[in-house]
C-alpha cells in the first residue's frame, strides 16, 4: 500500500479544490447569469450585413504542416537546453547522443525543405 506523504496530500487537496471551484463557478454562472435571448441579439452587429459565407475560416493543409514542423523544431530547444546545462556531467557519451539527435533533426529539416513543405506560397 502506498502511503501519501505530506507533499502528496497538499497536491491532492489542490487538485480537488481546483475542480470544486471550477464546478462551483460554472454552476453559479448558470444560475445567476441573465439569459433573455431575443431576435435583436441574434442579428449581425458589426456591419449590419448578414453573413453569406460560413464564418469558419478555411485553412489549407500546408498551414497545418508548417505548424507541425514549427512545433517539432521548436522542441529541439527544449532538449538542447538541459543537455547544455548538464554537459559536464554527461561527458563524451552525452555529446555523441546529442550529435545523433542534431543529425536526425538536420536530415528531417533537409527532407522537409526538399519536399517543399517550408514554402508558404
Amino acid at each position: 500500500m502506498i502511503i501519501l506523504g505530506e507533499n502528496w496530500i497538499a497536491i491532492v487537496f489542490m487538485i480537488v479544490a481546483t475542480f470544486a471551484m471550477g464546478m462551483l463557478l460554472l454552476t453559479l454562472a448558470r444560475i445567476v447569469a441573465p439569459t433573455k435571448p431575443s431576435e435583436a441579439k441574434s442579428r449581425p452587429y458589426e456591419s449590419g450585413i448578414p453573413d453569406v459565407k460560413p464564418v469558419r475560416p478555411q485553412f489549407t493543409a500546408r498551414f497545418y504542416v508548417i505548424a507541425m514542423l514549427f512545433v517539432i523544431f521548436d522542441l529541439e530547444a527544449a532538449f538542447i537546453y538541459p543537455w547544455a546545462v548538464n554537459f559536464d556531467l554527461l561527458g563524451l557519451n552525452g555529446f555523441m547522443h546529442m550529435l545523433v539527435f542534431i543529425a536526425l533533426l538536420f536530415v528531417s529539416y533537409a527532407y522537409a525543405w526538399k519536399k517543399g513543405a517550408l514554402e508558404w506560397v
